[in-house]
């Protein structure tokens, strides 16, 4: 290894277990925002959205009204499954002239390897900005199934931003990584720097440091009063647009206004004599259908000999996976306007998941993202959001697969699922992580639908990794004859499970036994965790 790490640490988390509803989420205090909601009466959507506002509050580098995502709905007195859509997309007042590539043969410096453009214009700033979808999918949401009202949904972010954002260890390393980019924006500068530096916390046990979010407050007061469509046809609409087109970008007041969340409905995939719904069209959801359906030509089971996968079926793991991201990679994108080659490169963990069950059954996977850390790093000095910069998903090449275009929707890597087992369990089940994401949600079906295994034996059971063309990752923690077969069919690489740079993916999962819950996420997380209503 070419680490200094202890080779005797042992981290476990354990799943949680109960007849009420749970929440998963990268965020403790967060999953407690959606108990709570819970706990008042509130339907599994109504966690969703009071989660979800919280998070954009808890964790700004990950998500927040300033981006996109999508969520697969299970609503059990109806036996039905659905999928919100609210993917970002291009605007349609963007030029397509205002990207020129630079011509140094140079690569971007982000995410995909796409050839650099003047300034990094489609990496950071606002001229990097989709048209986001946030508001819209959570009021889509809180419109066909919500119990509470929308403005008690949103109540608990208000408080939290008025709080401020506390300053961990863990907030301190995700600022860190993103200041450079985030000095060079006035309003994102004073909204996460200290004198144009990454904050830190304190030595002092009383010692608490926390950042004001007094704009951002005051945005989601007047979300709350307001009601969603205020973001996409009111005043917050002509702030938003107002703050990116002085500042140089291209969204409108049009470009929000035009912008809609979809009902879709999901992919059924079928695997092991049970179902996975997944999102459809530009997600990683057609992905993971070809996956699954290239493990199921072996009975993993069998192979195994045993209640979880050996060397033999980590093996058809990695084959399944690199098989299905090749075709990917060739045949995926906006299906109006051509196919998106490369349209992915390794990204870090720049999305948020989490899952919720109620104790009615209703169940919920929930994906959200700014797409990279702190998203375009352009925070609007009037709202106190933190923006995504969505137009990093297109190529900038002119006239290839996947260039950008005006009104284009983005190639994405999530895939939130929910699925039902040959025995009757559900699951609501997701990651963040860019490309590791289905890796981590494929095995963790498969050690649920092939081995049987409870959320505690599946959350803790060693992944490996095969999103990175031919190199195979492994945990570490593998056994050593495991390790010994991978090395001898693959390009072959160790790295341990960590909180930062993830290597795995982080996931966060619910899953129901008749009336029983469960709830887990992430082992190494910091901040992860499920929390029950009662």
């Amino acid at each position: 290894m070419s680490d200094h790490f202890s080779n005797l640490q042992q981290i476990r988390k354990p799943a949680v277990t109960s007849k009420g509803g749970i929440v998963a989420s990268q965020s403790r205090r967060a999953a407690e925002v959606g108990a709570e909601v819970l706990r008042a009466g509130g339907d599994c959507v109504d966690a969703v959205i009071a989660t979800g506002f919280a998070l954009g509050v808890l964790e700004p580098w990950m998500s927040g009204i300033g981006g996109g995502g999508a969520m697969v709905l299970y609503r059990a007195k109806e036996d039905r499954y659905e999928v919100i859509d609210y993917g970002m997309r291009a605007p349609q007042s963007l030029r397509v002239e205002d990207y020129p590539l630079t011509g140094d043969g140079a690569a971007a410096s982000d995410i995909f390897p796409w050839p650099r453009v003047k300034d990094d214009r489609n990496l950071h700033g606002p001229s990097s900005i989709a048209v986001p979808g946030v508001v819209a999918g959570h009021a889509e949401a809180h419109r066909r199934y919500a119990k509470l009202p929308w403005r008690e949904l949103i109540a608990p972010s208000v408080v939290l931003a008025g709080d401020g954002l506390l300053v961990d260890w863990w907030t301190a390393l995700a600022i860190g990584s993103a200041a450079a980019d985030l000095r060079r924006y006035p309003a994102s500068a004073a909204a996460y720097l200290k004198d144009g530096l990454p904050p830190q916390p304190q030595w002092g046990i009383r010692s608490v440091v926390r950042l004001p979010q007094d704009r951002l407050k005051a945005t989601l007061s007047q979300l709350a009063e307001a009601g969603a469509r205020d973001f996409y046809v009111g005043d917050l609409a002509r702030s938003i647009a107002a703050d990116i087109q002085a500042a140089g970008g291209s969204l409108s007041v049009e470009d929000l206004a035009s912008f809609q969340a979809h009902l879709r409905e999901p992919l059924k995939i079928p695997y092991r004599g049970g179902s996975v719904y997944a999102t459809p069209e530009l997600t990683a959801g057609p992905t993971l259908a070809q996956t699954l359906r290239l493990l199921l030509k072996d009975d993993l089971r069998a192979q195994a000999g045993g209640n979880a996968p050996n060397a033999v079926v980590y093996a058809a793991y990695a084959l399944a996976l690199q098989a299905a991201y090749d075709d990917r990679l060739k045949d995926m994108g906006d299906a109006d306007r051509g196919r998106a080659l490369g349209a992915e490169y390794l990204a870090p963990s720049c999305t948020t998941h989490y899952a919720v069950v109620d104790r009615d059954g209703n169940m919920a996977a929930v994906t959200q993202t700014l797409l990279s850390t702190f998203g375009s790093k352009f925070v609007t000095p009037q709202s106190g959001i933190t923006f995504n910069n969505g137009i990093m998903w297109f190529d900038p090449t002119p006239g290839v697969a996947n260039s950008l275009a005006p009104g284009k929707r983005c190639l994405t890597n999530y895939t939130p699922v929910v699925a039902q087992t040959a025995d009757g369990k559900r699951l609501a089940l997701g990651a963040s992580g860019g490309r590791r994401i289905l890796p981590a949600v494929t095995q963790i079906l498969s050690f649920v639908m092939d081995f049987g295994m409870d959320l505690n034996a599946a959350i803790h059971q060693p992944r490996i990794d095969a999103s990175e063309g031919k190199i195979v990752i492994g945990d570490t923690r593998l056994p050593p004859d495991v390790r010994e077969f991978m090395r001898r069919q693959f390009d072959y690489e160790e790295a341990r499970v960590q909180s930062w740079p993830g290597k795995f993916a982080f996931p966060s999962v619910v899953l129901r036994a008749g009336d029983t819950n469960s709830g887990a996420t992430e082992v190494f997380h910091a901040w992860g965790e499920a929390v029950a209503e009662s």
